[in-house]
């Protein structure tokens, strides 16, 4: 019996700690939550919409994590069939862990993105809504996360695509001209769309008159 009662004390002094520990880890986090403002410091001018990337999350909540003595990592693996990203972010505060995940398809056939930009990109998103699923960021009424340009192209609305109007130039040639910048390149724009959100040369079309060497240069 009074192994027992030893026993006994032992375990409800490992679970009482046990608990203290992740209601430690939870506080912590919940201050972080509240805390974290992550702006969108990403534009897309062919979309016209402000989105927030992976990195503008991790930069705003580093000195967070700092402040409350917790370790973030994220990692990601593959799974082939069918092919997606599964990325797990996980914080940790030494002792304790919470684990949250999320996954990404992976499209090898996008144009104008080899091998290895198809699996970033979806590396890059899985990992940020990770992120989101960690820290309660809401994403939901970004156009990064409800746009329909591939319904755009296929049924012909122009909801969110203009009809075409000017010819759409190399990037060089915008350069200094009127209200254009390095910041504010319609080719760049239009090449940051195919290559990270999956639009395609008709949908270039939507909005501009493409020559076959600006198209070219876009997909390269």
């Amino acid at each position: 019996m009074l192994l027992l009662f030893f026993v006994f004390c032992l375990a409800h002094d490992i679970y009482y700690q046990y608990v203290c520990c992740m209601e430690n880890l939870t506080k912590k986090l919940v201050k972080v939550q509240g805390s974290l403002k992550a702006p969108k410091n990403q534009r897309n001018n062919f979309g016209n919409y402000n989105y927030r990337s992976c990195e503008d999350i991790l930069e705003a909540v580093k000195p967070l994590l700092m402040k409350e003595g917790l370790l973030l990592t994220i990692s990601d693996s593959i799974a082939p069939e069918p092919l997606f990203v599964n990325a797990v972010a996980e914080i940790t505060d030494g002792k304790d862990k919470i684990t949250v995940r999320a996954q990404a398809g992976i499209n090898l056939n996008r144009k104008g993105m080899d091998v290895a930009q198809c699996y970033g990109a979806s590396s890059s998103y899985a990992r940020k809504y990770a992120l989101n699923g960690l820290f309660l960021i809401d994403d939901t009424k970004d156009a990064d996360a409800t746009n329909n340009h591939s319904k755009v192209a296929k049924n012909g609305s122009t909801d969110v695509l203009e009809p075409a109007k000017d010819w759409l130039q190399e990037p060089k040639d915008y350069i200094g001209k009127g209200k254009h910048t390095k910041e504010n390149n319609p080719f760049i724009s239009c090449k940051q769309a195919i290559k990270e959100k999956g639009f395609t040369i008709a949908d270039i079309r939507k909005k501009y008159k493409v020559s076959k060497k600006v198209e070219k240069l876009l997909l390269t």
